[in-house]
């Protein structure tokens, strides 16, 4: 155990090499995540973190080394990929005839962690000095850069992280070089190893805190994509769906903790979350939609809690190309839309993404048959896996709906009469919690006083809330008060983003007795730009495709209007949803393109937010570095408080203390503890006549008075030279006549 600790201090360099190339690679892992199975991610993971340990834990025999790390990275793909259900034991077969189908399962899994592992190992042995740390950290850099500009995703977070451990990396190795230089002055800086993680610590709080406050200034160069786009004559990409709100992403967390993304659990709204702009699927389709997921309809206070898929609903298992019935889909005409949807990533989700109402899933995977879907049809969802038997979510599929035509001139003369009676209406969607607070009721009917039919007190309440409460992805939720969540975004914490927006217009509409539902899916996403010689080689097709990211994620309302179906209402600022009417001009619009032009001024507004967002990450390091240096500072001030005390002095006389003057000071300075005491000196009296009073009074500290007596005589009245060690004495002996004093009390 002994020589495992020697082993152990002799590599510390190693071992802290180690940690600053997994941080490092775990951006790279970030990065790769939607582009990897999840089986490739998990086992990359696990295999650099084993590898680690290893290394650190076993300074033994390379050769050995190896052969343990190399039996744990085959152990770890293997427990992955049966973890994910790839590979199944055949139980009628033994151990040596189950190899060769565990050596085909392995693949491709195997290469890619045998890689991670081999990588790892290198750059832990071939980066050992200064200029291939600055090499390797450069081109992460610049990679990381490239990616940033020229990709829809964000990384300046694993640019902070890179630099990070760069720097680290960086004061790792000039200690390792310290101590092969100097073996003497390491032995020394060992005994106080507090001083050398202070130091480090001042350092990288002054670099982080001077970072942080930087003035932001416009760059005198322009970068490579900003250069295209304006040598293009566009000036920025546009589109409409990078103003999301990260559906159901907040759960009171900070925006460190989460990003925007499709949720799988909204039992409790609210929070804050950062944009990420990761791909998630490309949609081929000659109109925008929004692409639906799922919808939510029972209302608990906190968020919407019917998340058990089985039991929202009666459904039933449907086959691709099959007819699905919609029996709360409009009775009037519709429009048919083919989409073609392609999912970017591995990622699994709960439903099949597609416009309101979906009528034929027509191939999924190139395939015309495949098991896991099954059909909701009061809530016209189109569900994947309901039974969790981890099957694999469709890469590709092609689907047929149904674009309702809603004449919005003949809807808005309707009244509750004509649109709900004679109408069963499931109760479920205009369900409201026993104790739904009554303000937000008499608010919703404040807001649609002057309107007499539901479609236009609908209306009345998305253009409340539109104009009154102002869009966010951190909204400051310290202030809320109330147990309720709409009660609180109302009245409270008034800002938001799509969860606050759509939730409160189904339950205030639902406090109207108009039914009403949450659903939740993706805005349309961007189309991507190209210059024109490129897009007409594409041809017409390519202009069809729209990508959709996590930064899209939405949810919105839809509201039941009797014969009329169900209508999508959007009460988030800055989003539109795509909605086909019909009035007597034009039979078709598509209100989508006539508002095109302000979605695309909230675009460029959220995405402001969305930056100012992401700064908040690293809120935490911020601080830490400000009580770092506020700790320092007030070391500084304590150690130097001697100098500040005379600094003021020598303002006052206008020129520096002398050795004998400062005696004066701290003389002075004791002898009004002292008056604090109850030991007064007279006015006619000399010290020394004072100091042998005060000894006859209390005996015990008639020593430690004589003793500073002395030194205040001799800075007065000897011809002796003083020096700074004399008034260091007196702040010395002061310090134990208070002792003294108050040891004989």
């Amino acid at each position: 155990m002994r020589n495992w600790w020697v082993l152990q201090k002799s590599s510390w360099h190693l071992s802290l090499r180690l940690l600053w190339i997994m941080i490092i690679a775990l951006q790279w892992l970030y990065y790769t995540e939607p582009l990897w199975y999840r089986e490739t991610t998990t086992s990359v993971l696990l295999t650099l973190t084993a590898v680690a340990i290893i290394e650190i834990l076993f300074p033994v025999r390379t050769l050995y080394r190896y052969f343990v790390e190399a039996v744990a990275v085959i152990y770890i793909v293997f427990r992955t990929i049966k973890y994910y259900g790839d590979y199944v034991p055949d139980p009628f077969l033994n151990f040596r005839e189950k190899l060769p189908d565990i050596a085909v399962q392995l693949m491709p899994y195997i290469w890619f962690a045998l890689g991670a592992w081999g990588l790892l190992v290198l750059l832990s042995w071939w980066v050992s000095t200064k200029a291939r740390i600055l090499l390797i950290i450069g081109t992460n850099l610049v990679a990381f850069a490239a990616l940033d500009s020229f990709t829809s995703t964000e990384l300046w977070q694993e640019v902070a992280w890179t630099v990070f451990a760069g720097m680290c990396w960086l004061v790792t190795q000039h200690l390792r070089s310290f101590q092969l230089r100097y073996p003497r002055g390491w032995s020394y800086l060992l005994d106080y190893p507090l001083k050398i993680i202070v130091n480090i610590a001042i350092i990288f709080s002054l670099i982080i805190i001077t970072g942080i406050n930087m003035p932001e200034v416009k760059p005198r160069l322009t970068d490579p994509y900003t250069a295209w786009i304006d040598w293009r004559g566009n000036g920025g990409s546009s589109g409409t769906g990078t103003t999301k709100s990260g559906t159901g992403t907040g759960t009171g967390a900070a925006v460190k903790n989460t990003s925007s993304g499709y949720s799988l659990n909204d039992d409790k709204l609210g929070g804050g979350f950062a944009f990420d702009y990761t791909p998630v699927m490309t949609v081929t389709s000659d109109m925008r939609t929004y692409m639906r997921g799922e919808t939510r309809s029972v209302y608990s206070g906190n968020g919407w809690t019917d998340n058990d898929r089985p039991a929202r609903g009666p459904y039933e298992g449907v086959d691709v190309g099959q007819l699905l019935p919609n029996n709360n889909s409009s009775k009037l005409k519709t429009q048919k839309l083919q989409q073609t949807v392609r999912l970017l990533g591995n990622n699994s989700y709960p439903a099949i993404f597609g416009p309101y109402s979906i009528t034929t899933l027509d191939k999924v995977n190139g395939e015309q048959e495949i098991n896991g879907l099954f059909w909701r049809s009061r809530d016209s969802e189109l569900l994947w896996d309901i039974n969790n038997r981890k099957l694999t979510y469709p890469q590709t599929y092609e689907l047929t709906a149904e674009i309702p035509i809603v004449p919005l001139k003949e809807l808005s003369t309707k009244t509750y009469t004509d649109l709900y009676s004679g109408n069963d209406v499931d109760k479920q969607f205009l369900q409201l919690t026993d104790d739904f607070p009554a303000r937000v009721k008499d608010l919703a009917v404040e807001i649609t006083a002057g309107a007499q039919t539901p479609y236009e007190k609908t209306v009345l309440l998305q253009q409340y809330l539109q104009q009154t409460f102002p869009y966010t992805n951190e909204p400051n939720v310290s202030r809320g008060v109330s147990s309720d969540f709409v009660e609180s975004f109302l009245f409270e914490i008034r800002e938001g983003y799509c969860d606050y927006y759509s939730t409160a217009l189904v339950t205030m509409a639902r406090s109207l007795d108009i039914p009403a539902r949450w659903v939740k899916g993706y805005a349309p996403g961007e189309q991507a730009e190209l210059p024109d010689n490129i897009a007409m080689q594409q041809g017409s097709a390519f202009s069809n495709i729209y990508t959709i990211t996590n930064a899209d994620a939405h949810s919105w309302a839809e509201v039941y209007f009797g014969e009329y179906g169900w209508v999508p209402i959007e009460a988030t600022p800055g989003f539109n949803v795509p909605l086909l009417t019909q009035n007597e001009t034009d039979p078709v619009e598509d209100l989508l393109d006539t508002e095109e032009e302000d979605v695309q001024s909230e675009d460029k507004t959220a995405n402001t937010k969305a930056e100012q967002g992401g700064l908040q990450l690293g809120a935490w390091a911020a601080i830490a570095s400000g009580a770092v240096l506020l700790a320092w500072a007030g070391f500084l001030l304590w150690t130097r408080r001697f100098d500040l005390r005379f600094l003021f002095q020598q303002l006052r006389s206008g020129r520096p203390l002398t050795p004998a003057q400062k005696v004066t000071v701290e003389t002075e300075r004791w002898i009004r503890y002292l008056r604090r005491k109850g030991f007064k000196k007279e006015e006619y009296e000399t010290l020394r006549e004072s100091v042998e009073g005060w000894s006859l009074k209390r005996p015990v500290i008639s020593e430690d008075l004589n003793i500073l007596l002395g030194i205040f005589e001799k800075a007065q009245y000897s011809p002796e030279v003083i020096e700074d060690k004399d008034w260091h004495n007196v702040y010395t002996e002061a310090l134990r006549l208070r002792k003294s004093l108050k040891s004989g009390n």
